[in-house]
């Protein structure tokens, strides 16, 4: 992996804009600007500065610029980097870089800014991932989770639960050494007593993972309930936009239409089914079995119902839904053609009363919603785990750890047991990058946008 050469790519999203900012790193990052630059000699000027002048090609004048110089080692990357700020028209931005290129910069690869800071030293690889996550965070609680793992939350809780582990075996590995003597330099018990501490840890952050991966990709929600009782028009209204096809025609939505909405800092992501019934009809079918799916998968259901449902036929339906042991919330579409006896029924289901339609009833279902989840009020704080490499690599930990226990408990040979604490502190590795391959890099940085 070629670290010495010169990368540049744009690091503003592509597109017509006021301005756009082009990014160099590498050994070369300020001579191969100053090249081209008419201004100041930028060789010559201190690191986080600032300088105004000309990109030009030969005597042709591209464009008016400013360019920012982080010199080496105070920069992302721990490199020379250059930010030039230019007009954010397309054609301005690719002469600049097709002309930095042929000046001896090479095009970044997607995440190569990011993987060199990673390489560099700085940062662990959970937070070089956290910076891709804080990049696609969509809400305050997934910018609040990313933004506490960038900082080294998660990092620094794996760096003291790897450094008791990393004393114990080389303890273990001097047993080793003086195998004949038979002495025993680690002490069994408060071996014994580490591994049960740690993997109480491991066992709270493995845990953390179905909250965490929640709150960086969303809440799933699923709207469910019998054809035409107004689940499309909920999801309209929720979104206060025609996202939905909405029809007095049963069975107008065959497949799942999904999207987003914001309510209090947490994502939900909203999915919309086809209703629930019997049909000969194929396309349908498949849209029930689909339904039926991701009613499995979800956080929450919603469950729809509407004025022309009794109290007992509702009742059927809710004693279906207890059995896929998933949270669910009822809702009553059409509460303007209830009368009084009815609505007083009804409530005794525990029942949200709306009318899609007029959107009555919509402010007080997200602050439901809010509550069901119980995820507003949730401390960002801790340590969560959001990333599925992540909590693979702690179950793993978990399970040479407990092989570690078991030997203790049934003594075996020193060789043994440093054997198994070393698979622990490889997985323990893999996750903060104490360990690595190339093909383990390039899968997890290739997912970040060019230019980060």
């Amino acid at each position: 992996m070629n670290t010495q050469d010169t990368i540049i790519a744009l690091s503003t999203p592509p597109g017509s804009g006021a301005i756009g900012v082009i990014r160099l790193s590498g050994p070369d990052a300020i001579r191969l600007t100053n090249d081209v630059f008419a201004g100041k000699d930028l060789e010559k000027q201190a690191s986080h500065t600032l300088h105004f002048g000309l990109i030009k090609d030969g005597d042709q004048l591209i464009d008016e610029v400013v360019a920012g110089l982080f010199v080496a080692p105070k920069s992302y990357t721990k490199e020379n980097v250059v930010e030039i700020s230019c007009h954010g028209s397309n054609y301005i931005i690719q002469q600049i870089i097709n002309l930095l290129i042929s000046k001896g910069a090479r095009a970044a690869k997607p995440g190569e800014f990011t993987l060199r800071a990673f390489l560099n030293g700085a940062f662990d690889l959970s937070q070089a991932e956290a910076v891709a996550d804080l990049i696609a965070s969509n809400s305050k609680a997934s910018h609040d989770v990313a933004m506490q793992q960038m900082r080294g939350g998660f990092a620094n809780e794996l760096k003291g639960l790897r450094e008791q582990l990393i004393h114990f075996a080389s303890m273990i590995e001097l047993e080793l050494d003086f195998a004949e003597e038979d002495v025993e330099f680690a002490n069994r018990d408060q071996l014994r007593n580490l591994v049960t501490k740690i993997n109480y840890v491991l066992q709270r952050l493995i845990s953390s993972f179905e909250l965490g991966n929640v709150i960086k990709n969303g809440v799933p929600i699923v709207i469910a309930g019998k054809p035409n009782v107004g689940k499309s028009t909920l999801l309209n209204a929720l979104l206060n936009e025609e996202r939905a096809i909405v029809s007095d025609i049963a069975g107008t939505t065959r497949d799942t239409i999904e999207d987003e909405l914001n309510i209090g800092g947490i994502v939900f992501r909203f999915i919309d089914t086809a209703g629930i019934r019997d049909t000969a009809d194929i396309i349908e079918a498949l849209g029930v079995e689909r339904t039926l799916e991701k009613m499995k998968q979800a956080k929450l259901i919603i469950y729809m119902a509407d004025a022309s449902q009794t109290v007992a036929e509702l009742e059927e339906q809710v004693r279906g839904l207890v059995k896929l042991e998933i949270p669910y919330l009822i809702l009553l579409n059409k509460v303007d053609l209830l009368a009084a006896e009815q609505r007083s029924a009804f409530a005794a289901l525990g029942v949200v009363f709306i009318s899609a339609r007029d959107k009555v009833g919509i402010d007080e279902l997200k602050i439901t919603l809010l509550e069901q989840v119980n995820l507003h009020h949730i401390n960002t704080s801790e340590t969560l785990v959001t990333n599925i490499r992540h909590v693979e690599a702690l179950k793993q930990t978990e399970n040479a750890l407990q092989r570690v226990l078991e030997n203790v408990d049934n003594p075996v040979t020193s060789d043994f047991l440093a054997m198994d604490i070393k698979q622990a502190l490889h997985y323990l590795g893999e996750i903060t990058g104490t360990v690595t391959t190339d093909d383990l890099l390039e899968n997890i940085f290739t997912k970040f946008c060019i230019g980060k």
